[in-house]
Order: structure tokens, then sequence, then C-alpha cells
């Protein structure tokens, strides 16, 4: 059993197709093929159900999976090991964040840090799904928001403010509401990544929740703004995201007299899994780089 015939088959099973598999590994699909069916021989058992259309995981092809991923974790990891005893942070690294975050602020504090340091090999999967990090997949999780899962260890990265906002246009045509009672009769815009539509405030007798009508529901906080740009209503967003429109007067905080629940910017990784060091580097960067006001904040009251 060979080590690249292992890392072929869980490309596979993670890419969903021999052709992703090989661009992933940088290898050509025939290559690919040819240590898996290696592997499959050596093992006796199918791996891999293929069709014409589509390529999917058999029953064996299951149960081999995980010890499959913890052998290639193992090997990366003494190999990462190795290279920090010599004072060089190396080797590969996965990590999933939101689209947005990811696009307007992760990626433009990550990049001083991988310039620094080119021997790590980053893969970073933006989706605004919530993320399995138990899976093993990813070595961190950039999340907004709380952290709700138990088998999340977290390194807090910054604050990250929320306000209610709306266009001027949508405000002279429903009207400025100054409570939390007046919102009920307005139109909200909800994120539906985070389940129920409703808004959530911290008030002095505990948490508060408001149901505005729906205006729209959508996963993704650009169309969110988008949204909010076009007048269809009121949305709770992060200054991460409304920031810029709020400072050049394109949308307006709606102030209801209390606060949403607070919020942070996190790295999340497995619990019981010691964190290697290219991760708590990369953490220890990010909270430098955002700080504890961080500039998405600024010009906003």
């Amino acid at each position: 059993m060979k080590l690249d015939g292992i890392a072929g088959f869980v490309a596979v099973a993670e890419e969903g197709s021999i052709s992703e598999a090989a661009r992933r590994l940088r290898l050509s699909k025939s290559v690919v093929s040819e240590r898996l069916a290696e592997l499959e021989r050596s093992l006796g058992a199918a791996l891999l159900h293929r069709t014409t259309r589509r390529i999917s995981v058999t029953e064996d092809g299951i149960a081999f999976l995980e010890r499959a991923r913890r052998i290639l974790r193992e090997v990366s990891e003494a190999a990462t090991d190795l290279a920090e005893r010599r004072g060089t942070l190396s080797g590969p690294m996965r990590i999933a964040a939101p689209v947005t975050f990811g696009r307007m602020h992760l990626g433009p504090a990550l990049y001083p840090f991988l310039a620094a340091n080119p021997g790590i090999e980053l893969t970073l999967d933006l989706d605004d799904r919530r993320v399995d990090i138990a899976s093993g997949v990813h070595d961190g999780v950039v999340r907004h928001g709380t952290i709700e899962d138990s088998r999340l260890m977290v390194w807090r990265l910054a604050p990250s403010r929320r306000v209610l906002v709306a266009s001027a246009d949508y405000l002279a045509r429903c009207g400025l509401p100054a409570t939390t009672t007046e919102l009920d009769a307005h139109k909200g815009i909800f994120y539906t990544n985070r389940g129920a539509s409703d808004w959530r405030f911290t008030t002095p007798q505990g948490a508060e929740i408001v149901r505005a009508r729906v205006g729209l529901r959508v996963n993704n906080g650009d169309m969110m703004r988008d949204a909010a740009l076009a007048g269809l209503g009121i949305a709770l967003l992060p200054l991460f995201i409304a920031g810029p429109d709020i400072r050049q007067g394109r949308l307006t905080v709606v102030d209801v007299g209390v606060l949403p629940a607070p919020e942070f910017i996190y790295l999340a990784h497995p619990e019981g899994r010691l964190p290697s060091a290219k991760l708590r580097a990369v953490a220890a960067h990010l909270r430098a780089a955002f700080g504890d006001r961080p500039s998405w904040e600024d010009g906003v009251p």
C-alpha cells in the first residue's frame, strides 16, 4: 500500500471526480487512476464506484476514508514537526472561511503571511455554509458569530460589531423605526444560514428577539447588502460588510436603542487535535492584523 495511492483516493473522494483530484494533486488523470487501481488491488476491495457520469465512494471506501485521512494527516504533521524543529513553517494547510469576509478581509490579511512563509501550501475554501471541522478535511475554520459546536476549540481573532442598516429611499417610504417594537412593521433582509428569520438584541432585561416581515431571505452577505441598497428592507449586517456603504452615505444606521447580540471573528479547530505551529502562527498573525478595533469599524460611531 503506497502513500500516494492513499492521497489519490482521499482527493477523489473529497473532490467527487478524478479530474478535480488530478488538478488538486497536480498530476495527470491517468496517473491518479493508476494509483487508485493499485491501491484497490493491494486492499482487495473496490473503494470507488465509477459510472460515466459520476464517482461515488463504496461502503468499503467509506470505512477506509477516515483512516486514510488520518494516515495522511499524521504523515503531514510528522513532516511539519521536523520542519518546525528547523525553525521553518512549511507544508500543506487547509482553511475554510465565509465568502464575503474571506474576499474583503481575510485574503488581504493572509497575503503578507504567505509571502513571509513561502514553504506553506495554503488551500483556502470560501463557502458560506457551515463546515464540519470535525471531519478532518480542514485544519481550521474561520467563522463569524458565536461558536456553539462543543467539538471545537477557538481562537478569538477580532470583535465583529453588527448594525441595522437601510437605504435612505426605504426609510423615506416606510419610516425610521426608533424602537424594537416598531421594527415589527418593517421588512427584514435575513441571512438564511443563521436559521430563523429574526434579529436578536441584548437588553438590560435579557435577550430580545424581533421578527420583522420577510423582505428577502438569502445565504450571502453581499446580496443582503445589495438588497438593502436596493431599498428592499432593513438588514442586520456586520460592519466588515456594511462599513464602506455607511461611510459613503449609501446606507443609514437604524438605531433602535438596543444593541445586537455581540459576535466575533473566530478561528476554530477540532477538539482533541493539537493545532500545528502553522495554524497557531496564522491565528497570531490574523489577531495582530485585525487588532482590537478592526479597520472595518473605522468611521462608524
